[in-house]
């Protein structure tokens, strides 16, 4: 009876399933993953098509021109930051001098109060009175007099020392606040610069070989040069020496003659720079950019340039383009960003790009915005 309850217990013994049914949960079972699956991938966006070749290589020449443009930026700024720090040099140094005066005057009005004090402890009538010989006391308060004279004299020039002071620290702190301001604006075009540099480089490793080498050499005809080499591309972002030459180097020079004898030395330098790799903010006298370029070749022949392409255009007198002679800056683009040296026969020697030395180019090859003639 016992055996029959404890058997009456016992849950049944599960079987797997077998034949049409297994079949039937097998097709459920696949059809409720496949159901899952298309659930779970339904709102996923379609994966973008990779650039191609000829995309890359417009976004490529764009990062280019807004790196040069940021560079351009970059020389106006650093410019300013200069003179803000000179300011902040001068007025500091100004008013250590005014601090050094008034010490002075402070140590000579004090001696002047120590001796009155050693002096002046009667009244001067009882000091007359006692005095052994009045004639002499007299003359010594005549001279007390003149003392008093003085001292007072001395009191209003610390006074306006004082305020002198106070008014150079007054500058000196507005100087600094600009300085400061000048800093934060330096550092955003050279980040400006290096991020579009990095893109471009990395847009750039996308390419086959091929295509990379298809780029350089258009972007070089573009610029009017022959292939760059590897050593020129490595320069773009440290300067290099002399011996990364290009091809350029050996190019006839212009046959039409200069003008005169200071843009002739002008464009003797600019040949001379010719393979010097590009590098932004450079000036020489192993790299240049492109404002850098014409700055240094005319510092050469004796004239100051300014450092910007936007203030260059205005440092001399415009001329067309038909009327140009070798030493005239030529400049390009709407916005001003772009400027070389003319040597004649439509040739100009100009520092291109990141990755393209110092070359001859032709002026056709890029928009050209206006001419300058120096001297």
């Amino acid at each position: 009876m016992a055996a029959h309850r404890k058997s009456a217990h016992r849950k049944p013994k599960q079987r797997p399933f077998t034949g049409p049914a297994a079949r039937t949960a097998a097709t459920l079972a696949l059809a409720g993953a496949a159901t899952a699956t298309s659930a779970t991938g339904a709102g996923a966006a379609p994966a973008e098509p990779a650039p191609t070749a000829a995309q890359v290589r417009a976004k490529v020449d764009r990062l280019y021109h807004d790196a040069e443009v940021a560079t351009e930026k970059y020389n106006g700024a650093k410019e300013k930051e200069a003179a803000a720090t000179r300011a902040v040099d001068t007025l500091t140094d100004e008013a250590a001098r005014r601090t050094d005066r008034l010490n002075t005057a402070r140590h000579a009005l004090g001696s002047m109060a120590t001796a009155q004090y050693r002096t002046g402890a009667l009244d001067p009538a009882v000091q007359l009175a006692l005095s052994s010989d009045p004639d002499s006391y007299l003359e010594r308060a005549a001279h007390l007099d003149r003392a008093g004279d003085r001292q007072a004299s001395l009191l209003s020039n610390i006074r306006r020392q004082l305020s002198g002071i106070a008014r150079v620290k007054a500058r000196a702190d507005q100087e600094t606040e600009a300085l400061a301001a000048r800093r934060a604006e330096l550092d955003k075009h050279r980040t400006a610069i290096r991020t579009k540099l990095a893109d471009a480089r990395t847009l750039l490793a996308t390419l086959t070989a091929a295509e990379r080498a298809a780029y350089e050499r258009a972007a070089d005809a573009a610029h009017g040069g022959g292939p760059a080499t590897s050593a020129d591309r490595a320069g773009s972002d440290a300067p290099a020496d002399r011996s990364t030459a290009h091809p350029d180097r050996s190019a006839p020079r212009a046959s039409v003659a200069a003008p005169n004898s200071r843009a002739a030395r002008a464009v003797s330098f600019a040949h001379g720079a010719i393979g010097k790799p590009y590098v932004w903010g450079a000036t020489g006298p192993n790299a240049f950019d492109c404002s850098g370029l014409t700055q240094a070749a005319w510092k050469a022949a004796g004239v100051s340039l300014p450092r910007t392409t936007y203030t260059q255009i205005n440092a001399g007198q415009r001329v067309s383009r038909s009327e140009l002679a070798p030493g005239d800056l030529v400049f390009f683009y709407s916005g001003i960003s772009h400027v070389g040296l003319y040597i004649g026969g439509g040739q100009m020697i100009h520092a291109p790009r990141p990755g393209a030395p110092v070359r001859i180019a032709p002026i056709s090859q890029m928009p050209f915005a206006g001419a300058t003639r120096v001297a």
